[in-house]
């Protein structure tokens, strides 16, 4: 999954700001539709093409027949596959055909790294159908408005290969039966775009069995309107988010009218260099991002971070957050500004699971459960898919309760959430992405 950022490959970077921006492509065998690439099992990603397949993806092509060309075939795989298309950084809405018109299909669609965007897509026997998503690309150079690179982000070793800085669109298929008929990738100019600022509880966590919620919000968001952009990395302050200019490239990323969401604390508590105190240097540097995404006329909202899994002897929560969550809702307050306490639902949310069912939405497993997993994982912090999907839910019920302006960016079809009321875990479906690591993300 790895791809190291070559000499040639960082010029490519510099130059794809003025390549081609929309594709259109077919899947299989079959005849070439006109205004489409044809795309085959063999069809293997290289920069001299700009899109392919990639990951080691293993394909399979299925020819059906039928009046119309473009659904007369397809590509399928009993594993997750990747397809990559070399994109200008930016928003695009890409529409994809699923479906089999001579059988069934079920599809689960992740952008990146592995950003949940179509969730189980299930097709009856001989039905066709369209689903569009709206994705966000983007590289690491820091680009004035005249897209002229005046900087970069200053990325840590491991992320050197990861899919959300390479200046490529690469999508996952995966689930029980995904069956792939066309893409089309076009630039989505007017879409809101929707910032993350975080840490490792936020980022688009790369691997299995490590997810996010932030990764898992594109699923609940209307396409076309409105598109997660996650920035946020494994490990980071405050501090140091903005030290390693990542604020930096928000910022030229961003536009009028966009939102940036900002939850940090793991990190901050800690002794060091970017250690905030809570109630003086911690809101002080959060005033100061608010004024700085206010002067660019985008609209600041503050997220509580959620508890550690820490439960006394009654099976209430323990806090280990120290005040920062106070003080951040003191911030709010003080700032008027909207928050999303994700600290208050949490406690819910996990004192309703209560200390032993809570193991299922965290990173515990058995040695063994991974490939090159000696050791058992027993993270209290960080989350496994089904977590990062209930945490999610939180983030979209205190939108919905509070009724933000954001609520009109959530799918209509997203049912109410009670964090009391979780659903089980065996209720969850999250079919693997190929790639698996027992090493432990940045911050605790």
């Amino acid at each position: 999954m790895k791809r190291i950022l070559s000499p040639i490959f960082l010029f490519l970077l510099i130059v794809s700001a003025h390549a081609q921006t929309s594709f259109a492509f077919s899947f299989g065998n079959g005849k070439i539709v006109k205004g489409y690439t044809p795309v085959t099992p063999q069809s293997n990603f290289t920069y001299q093409t700009g899109y392919g397949f990639s990951q080691g993806s293993v394909l399979e092509a299925v020819e059906r027949g039928g009046a119309n060309p473009l659904t007369a075939s397809f590509i399928t795989s009993t594993k997750p596959f990747y397809f990559s298309v070399q994109l200008p950084e930016g928003n695009y809405d890409v529409k994809i055909i699923l479906g089999d018109v001579k059988g069934i299909s079920a599809t689960t669609v992740r952008a990146e790294c592995r950003r949940l965007v179509l969730e189980n897509v299930r097709t009856s026997k001989g039905k066709i159908i369209t689903e569009t998503i709206t994705v966000h690309v983007r590289d690491s150079l820091i680009r004035n408005k005249g897209g002229t690179i005046t900087d970069k982000v200053k990325l840590k070793s491991r992320e050197s290969g990861f899919l959300h800085w390479d200046n490529l669109l690469t999508l996952e298929f995966n689930d029980s039966l995904p069956k792939l008929s066309a893409i089309v990738i076009t630039p989505n100019k007017k879409a809101t775009s929707i910032f993350l600022a975080g840490n490792s509880t936020v980022v688009d966590q790369d691997r299995e069995p490590w997810a996010a919620w932030g990764q898992m919000l594109p699923r609940f968001i209307v396409p076309g309107l409105a598109v997660v952009a996650n920035y946020a990395e494994s490990g980071e302050t405050l501090k140091a988010f903005e030290a390693e200019k990542r604020l930096d490239k928000i910022w030229s990323m961003a536009k009028a009218g966009d939102y940036l969401l900002m939850e940090f604390t793991h990190n901050d508590q800690k002794p060091g260099a970017n250690y905030l105190e809570p109630f003086t240097t911690y809101k002080q540097t959060l005033k100061e991002w608010i004024a700085a995404a206010r002067k660019r006329k985008m609209i600041p909202v503050l997220v509580t971070s959620m508890h550690r899994r820490n439960f006394d002897s009654a099976g209430h929560i323990i806090n280990t957050l120290s005040d920062y969550p106070e003080a951040m809702r003191q911030t709010a307050s003080e700032e008027k500004v909207a928050l999303i306490d994700l600290n208050a639902f949490s406690k819910t949310l996990y004192e309703a699971w209560g200390e032993e069912l809570s193991i299922k939405a965290f990173v515990h497993y058995p040695a063994n459960t991974f490939p090159h997993q000696p050791e058992a994982l027993k993270d209290n912090t960080h989350f496994n898919p089904y977590g990062a999907y209930q945490l999610a839910n939180c983030v979209v019920q205190s939108i919905r309760q509070q009724h933000l302006p954001l609520q009109q960016f959530i799918r209509k079809d997203i049912p109410a959430f009670d964090p009391a009321k979780p659903s089980p875990p065996g209720n969850f479906y999250w079919p693997p992405s190929a790639f698996v690591t027992a090493s432990k993300p940045d911050g605790n």
